[in-house]
């Protein structure tokens, strides 16, 4: 795995020096991760043969995780979602529950043989979308500022949102599989899992941030430290939580979303450090999924597989955002845009290690090589037609007058 460092590092140092010149192009980031850890792979050269299962790979997914659900959460001030996101608050509670409601009516006849909790976890994990696949497109001066806008709020919280269900149904299969038949101890735990993690993660970021802004007027704490503070206090809700019962990755969440500080040099410095190192960790598990994911789940693709996974990246999710965006007063075009620009990228992936560590891949693999499918068609369907797709919606939304 040393060696898989090491090509992560020379990677991210190459692709970097060229960021700029891949923005502008259909080339993404994750594109080339991917293709590049399928090709070091065993489908590919073979150099590499990390498990599945090993820690290392399930460490290293949980830091990312923890750190990308904390960042993106603090991101977003609550105090406007509805006010100034408005399109963002109808997908994220209209769009986001009917997407996951869709997903599972959809499979139950493409995978009659899967008992239903696998159902559910196979569209749930699938619902989270990735505005990262698409970064042209919140980056795109060409796409009517509100709408990029959406697209990144909708993205920096769905995650969060769709975790609680996740678990539900890890819990379920965890009892089908016959480790826990009692129903009372599930349902505390359920409770405990729920309960304790946002409540120990909003006091842990709302306390830890007030903190942080006390010194900082004071002029106790430098700007390097400021810039670490979004790595320590992710990490002090996740662990806290953790040794409380209550989930760590809810309570992650909640940290960013309730984090106190407020001076805006402050709040800056916490979030593009996290931002950066959330970036780093991103991209390498991209190239783990590639040499390891990809590998495991291709021998269980087949045409229910393939035609589920499109479907999902069309009409589970674009149909649910255009009810969702009925009365919003928007052209045809945006409801399109909006819908198809719902990449499934680094959730689905580190929900997927996540559900490999508690429960295992053996008896889960039908569904997680479906979620594997969705997000590998996702990464280079997306990647590629997020630069000309932005400029012709562009034009559109210039032509309508949208602003």
């Amino acid at each position: 795995m040393t060696d898989a460092i090491l090509l992560a590092a020379l990677l991210i140092f190459g692709f970097g020096l060229v960021s700029s010149l891949a923005d502008r192009s259909p080339i993404t980031g994750p594109m080339v991760f991917v293709t590049v850890g399928i090709i070091a792979g065993p489908l590919g050269l073979d150099l590499f043969k990390p498990h599945l299962g090993s820690e290392l790979v399930r460490t290293i997914a949980e830091i990312t995780l923890v750190l990308i659900l904390f960042i993106d959460a603090s991101l977003i001030d609550l105090r406007s979602l509805m006010r100034e996101y408005a399109i963002s608050f109808r997908l994220l509670f209209i769009g986001l529950p009917l997407t996951m409601i869709l997903g599972v009516l959809l499979a139950i006849p493409f995978f009659s043989a899967m008992n239903i909790w696998s159902i559910a976890l196979m569209a749930f994990i699938l619902s989270p979308t990735d505005a990262a696949l698409g970064q042209a497109v919140v980056n795109s001066k060409k796409v009517p500022e509100n709408i990029r806008e959406s697209i990144g709020v909708e993205s920096g919280l769905n995650d969060g949102i769709a975790l609680p269900p996740i678990l539900a149904c890890m819990a379920g299969l965890t009892v089908t599989a016959g480790a826990h038949l009692d129903a009372s101890y599930w349902t505390i735990y359920a409770l405990k899992q729920l309960a304790y993690g946002p409540v120990v993660g909003a006091l842990v970021g709302w306390l830890g941030g007030k903190l942080v802004d006390w010194v900082c007027v004071r002029g106790w704490m430098n700007s390097t430290f400021q810039r670490l503070v979004s790595i320590s206090l992710s990490f002090i809700c996740y662990s806290l939580a953790d040794s409380l019962q209550g989930n760590g990755f809810i309570a992650a969440f909640f940290g960013g979303l309730t984090l106190g500080a407020r001076t805006p040099e402050v709040r800056e410095r916490i979030q593009d450090f996290g931002e950066a190192e959330g970036q780093y960790l991103m991209l390498f598990v991209f190239l783990i999924f590639g040499m390891v994911m990809v590998p495991a789940a291709k021998p269980l693709w087949d045409g229910a597989a393939l035609l589920y996974a499109l479907l999902s990246l069309t009409v589970i999710r674009m149909l649910p955002v255009a009810l969702s965006l009925i009365g919003a007063k928007l052209s045809k075009a945006t409801v399109l845009f909006v819908g198809w620009f719902g990449p499934r990228g680094i959730a689905s992936v580190l929900y997927s290690l996540m559900v490999v560590g508690e429960i295992g891949f053996k008896g889960n693999e039908r569904a997680l090589s479906v979620i594997i499918l969705t997000v590998l068609l996702s990464v280079f369907l997306h990647g590629l037609t997020a630069v000309p797709f932005s400029t012709l919606y562009g034009k559109s939304a210039s032509r309508a007058g949208e602003r």
